[in-house]
């Protein structure tokens, strides 16, 4: 165990830092395949069926919670274990991630096996959930210590890797379950069994290139000084400890979790609300979208996705993270509440579009976050605080797919609209929690000196 710990992973002089960049991307491509796990609801809900439901095959919304558990447990487990993560250093934070990211396929496809949705709970949700929260914020530290010069690029690169992983787990999920599909199977247990054994690879591939930089590294020609210059850049360190004690960290939760909430409840529904407001019995619709072009709407959208994760945080290392969070939530609401009437329209490039740009923001907002709390409080604890500000994305990922699912429902059941007109109260009130996410932004300022770390040395952390 000593090749995991900390020391073991300090760079020798002369190390290539663009080899950790490489490293994160290993991981986060691999936890980023929760993104398309909604290619396995539909097979998920036929496991005894098989062609058709049987009445005790598990219904979708069921099965919608799996997801849900999942990015509830990444903000709970990131929270938890982020202070440790610093302590114990990337490469073990990122080994106990891929044990469990793994292990939650294998626990899956044991819950197939013996048709038991809990085990899928426990596995898919609650122990891949850990895996996803120690896998995706053990890169970002490491990465932003390696990038002073250039934070929003670093951490823009590890992320990327998170909102394209959906990109490559959607047709490699869809090969393998064709590959062992059966009479009998719908092939869904043998597909977790491969990924789990896959992923578990790739992730530890990485857990074993990561390093940190030796005390006192800084990249040739950084001018550390430099950074004074910049108003809302500090260069002290506020420990994880003192730093959920300030109102901007708070403030940050906010403007976390109001953007995550707009985005990831769309991003849930996205080939249903596409099928639904461009259908053939759309108003002003000259074609309706079927199901093959909804899915490649979607892949377009985790294209924009992955994207704006790198777009945005480099663009935030000119700009500045406040005013990229500024443009995120004025643009957001413009085309929020533009939706229903460009669906109105029937103009499917408009909406394709409109949706671009916002799943393109979606991805920066978590991009651009560890930089912006680096810019605030340092970079000793990032990590740790990052972890706890990820309790945001626990919340977003219950209330956005809830008021999306919930208010879709009510809509269509109760007051009876056709499916192509129940979004519409939805995206303006999507629009209006993007305009207190403005006002929390705005709101933020520099962190008062009494929160900074007085003696680094003495706490271990130097």
């Amino acid at each position: 165990m000593t090749f995991l710990s900390k020391d073991s992973t300090i760079a020798p002089a002369g190390f290539n830092r663009w080899r950790v960049p490489v490293a994160a991307l290993c991981i986060h491509l691999c936890i980023g395949q929760i993104y398309a796990f909604s290619v396995f609801n539909k097979p998920l809900s036929l496991l005894l069926g098989v062609s058709a439901p049987s009445p005790d095959d598990w219904s979708l919304t069921q099965l919608g919670w799996i997801f849900s558990l999942a990015l509830f447990f990444l903000g709970a487990s990131a929270a938890t274990f982020g202070k440790w993560m610093e302590k114990a250093g990337p490469r073990k934070a990122m080994f106990a991630a891929a044990l469990c990211f793994s292990t939650g396929f294998f626990l899956s496809a044991l819950g197939i096996y013996l048709h038991q949705l809990w085990l899928l709970y426990l596995g898919s949700g609650v122990v891949g959930g850990i895996g996803l929260g120690l896998g995706y914020i053990s890169p970002v530290s490491t990465l932003i210590k390696w990038f002073p010069d250039r934070p929003g690029m670093a951490t823009g690169m590890a992320i990327m890797g998170f909102g394209g992983g959906g990109m490559i787990a959607s047709p490699l999920s869809v090969s393998l379950m064709d590959r062992f599909r059966s009479a009998s199977s719908t092939g869904v247990g043998e597909t977790f069994m491969a990924m789990g054994a896959i992923y578990l690879v790739v992730m530890l591939f990485g857990a074993f290139l990561v390093r940190v930089p030796a005390p006192g590294w800084q990249p040739k020609g950084f001018d550390a000084s430099r950074i004074q210059e910049k108003k809302m850049v500090t260069t002290q360190h506020v420990l994880v400890d003192n730093a959920v004690k300030t109102r901007q960290f708070y403030l940050l939760f906010g403007v976390l979790m109001l953007n995550v909430t707009a985005g990831i409840g769309v991003l849930g529904q996205a080939s249903v609300m596409i099928q639904e407001l461009f259908s053939e019995t759309s108003v002003g619709v000259a074609k309706a979208i079927d199901a093959q072009e909804a899915a490649g709407f979607v892949m377009l959208l985790s294209l924009f996705n992955m994207a704006g994760r790198f777009f945005w945080s480099s663009l935030s290392d000119y700009i500045g993270r406040r005013n990229t969070y500024i443009v995120f939530f004025s643009l957001g609401i413009v085309l929020y509440a533009a939706i229903p009437t460009v669906g109105g329209s029937g103009s499917v490039v408009l909406f394709i579009a409109a949706f671009a740009v916002i799943m393109s923001m979606y991805g920066g907002g978590f991009a651009t976050i560890p930089a912006y709390l680096r810019d605030l409080f340092g970079s000793r604890q990032v990590g740790a605080i990052h972890g706890r500000l990820l309790l945001a994305w626990s919340a977003a990922a219950i209330l956005g797919p809830v008021l999306i699912n919930y208010l879709r429902q009510y809509q269509l059941e109760v007051k009876g609209l056709p499916a192509a007109e129940v979004y519409s109260v939805t995206m303006y009130i999507m629009a209006g929690l993007l305009l207190i996410g403005l006002f929390c932004n705005l709101l933020v300022t520099p962190v008062e000196e009494k929160h900074y770390e007085k003696e680094p040395e003495a706490l271990g952390y130097a």
